[in-house]
């Protein structure tokens, strides 16, 4: 096989073209795999934030339902 010959060539260019394309693919993959990663650490933490604000929510719901003698109890206890 002659390096010189067109046929040679066009093949040599086909492979290349294909080459590249799998590459670009591939970095692509990689790329949006490491986002996957950050999403699912992104979730986690709002996961989190959310459980500690219906903790939160429900101190709040029971201050404001529960009559002022109970409350001051509380905050007594608190203190």
């Amino acid at each position: 096989m002659e390096i010189d010959s067109p046929f040679t060539m066009v093949v040599l260019i086909v492979l290349i073209a294909v080459g590249a394309g799998v590459l670009k693919t591939w970095m692509e993959t990689r790329e949006n795999s490491e986002m996957d990663e950050e999403t699912k650490l992104r979730m986690e933490d709002l996961e989190r934030e959310v459980l500690s604000l219906r903790d939160r929510v429900k101190v709040l719901e029971k201050i404001t339902t529960d009559g002022d003698k109970r409350l001051s109890e509380e905050i007594s206890r608190l203190a």
